[in-house]
């Protein structure tokens, strides 16, 4: 996966460390996620056969006020809010390639890319607090 390629200094020795049972409960959810979507969109694929589509996919969405309410708050967030939120905060946090999780929802599910977007979230800040930032002004330690 291109997110730990790119943040593989989080997760080597002298890094964030352990695993913490916050970061493996942000992981097991996000696996979970990805499972089940994997068996709804099977059944879809199954129950339409040739008609499943993205397309149809996305009307089936809009099918009723219930699920229009909650596709329309889906695509918000997955769409505009998530990458925003993600680019914008892991640039700040440190992480390398933050626009991944983004594209990772488009093809996994946006609660795994949540989660996993969390999970390394949790290592980088450990990662800061053992490897801290070298100053701009001082002059390098030799």
């Amino acid at each position: 996966m291109a997110a730990f390629f790119a943040n593989r200094r989080l997760f080597a020795d002298g890094g964030a460390g352990r695993v913490t049972p916050l970061e493996a409960c942000y992981y097991f959810l996000g696996c979970v996620s990805l499972g089940l979507g994997w068996y709804f969109n099977v059944r879809y694929t199954h129950q339409y056969g040739h008609e499943a589509s993205y397309v149809n996919y996305t009307k089936a969405l809009f099918s009723n006020w219930a699920s229009d309410s909650a596709a329309q708050d889906y695509i918000m967030v997955n769409v505009v809010l998530f990458p925003l939120w993600s680019i914008t905060d892991g640039r700040r946090r440190g992480l390398r390639i933050p626009w991944i999780f983004f594209v990772m929802s488009l093809f996994t599910s946006l609660a795994f890319s949540v989660a996993f977007y969390l999970a390394f979230v949790e290592r980088q800040i450990r990662y800061n607090r053992v490897e801290p930032a070298a100053s701009s002004t001082s002059y390098p330690q030799l």
